[in-house]
C-alpha cells in the first residue's frame, strides 16, 4: 500500500477521474508491480478488501482466476464502483472463471444497471467466440427496445454488443446498421485521431471492411 501511495500521480488522477475513477496511479507502473509480485492468490484477496481502487486494480493483476466462486464474483462486482475496476474484473477474471456463463446469465437480468452491464459485456463476448445458443434477433430487441434510455455504462456495453452481432453475423448485419442509425447512441462521442468511432455503424462498416481486406490480402 505504501508503494502505491508513492506511485500518486496528480496529473494521472486528472485524466482518471476524468473517466470516473478514483486513483492516481499510472497503469503501466502498476502492472510493473505486478508483473514483480506474479500471481500471489492470498495477496490479492488482502488488496481486495482494501477500499482503495489501485488496491483493488492491482488485486486483479496478480489473482488467480478459476479460484473464485461465482458467489465470490457476484460479491466483487457488486464492490466494484469504477469504472476500470468493474472493467478489469470481468475482463481478467469472470472472462477466465468456469461460472462465466452462469453469471452472465444472472447479470443480464439484474436490476442494477452497472450489474446488468457486465452481463451484456459477457453476452458480446460469446457473441464473438461462441454464439450457439444465443438469441441473437431476441438481442437486437432489447437493444432497440432500450440502449437509447439505458444509464451510461449499461448503454455502452448494449451497444457494444450491437456492434459485435453486427460485425460477426452478416445475416443480422442490416438490421444492426439500421438499429444503430435509428437510436443514434454516441453518435457525437469524440473519437481520437486513428481510432474507430463506438458509433455502431461506424464501428461495424469499419471492421467489415478489415475483415474484407484481410480476406483478400
Amino acid at each position: 500500500m505504501a508503494e502505491l501511495a508513492a506511485l500518486e500521480d496528480p496529473r494521472s488522477r486528472e485524466v482518471n477521474e476524468k473517466h470516473g475513477d478514483d486513483h492516481g496511479v499510472n497503469l503501466s507502473k502498476l502492472r510493473a508491480i505486478a508483473k514483480r509480485l506474479k500471481i500471489q492468490p492470498e495477496l490479492s484477496r488482502e488488496l481486495w478488501e482494501t477500499d482503495d481502487t489501485a488496491a483493488k486494480l492491482l488485486a486483479l493483476l496478480i489473482c488467480r482466476p478459476k479460484s473464485y466462486g461465482s458467489d465470490d464474483l457476484d460479491t466483487m462486482l457488486r464492490e466494484a464502483r469504477t469504472p476500470k475496476v468493474h472493467d478489469w474484473l470481468v475482463n481478467y477474471v469472470v472472462k477466465k472463471n468456469p461460472h462465466a456463463e452462469e453469471l452472465r446469465v444472472a447479470w443480464f437480468a439484474d436490476k442494477d444497471p452497472l450489474v446488468a452491464s457486465a452481463g451484456w459485456a459477457l453476452t458480446s463476448e460469446r457473441v464473438v467466440k461462441d454464439p450457439v445458443g444465443l438469441d441473437l434477433t431476441g438481442l437486437l430487441d432489447t437493444i432497440e427496445a432500450g440502449m437509447r434510455e439505458a444509464p451510461d455504462r449499461l448503454q455502452w456495453a448494449m451497444n457494444t454488443c450491437l456492434a459485435q452481432i453486427g460485425i460477426e453475423h452478416p445475416e443480422h448485419r442490416a438490421r444492426a446498421l439500421s438499429i444503430g442509425e435509428r437510436l443514434e447512441v454516441l453518435k457525437d462521442y469524440p473519437t481520437p485521431p486513428n481510432c474507430t468511432s463506438p458509433f455502431a455503424p461506424v464501428w461495424i462498416n469499419e471492421m467489415v471492411r478489415r475483415q474484407q481486406l484481410s480476406a483478400t490480402s
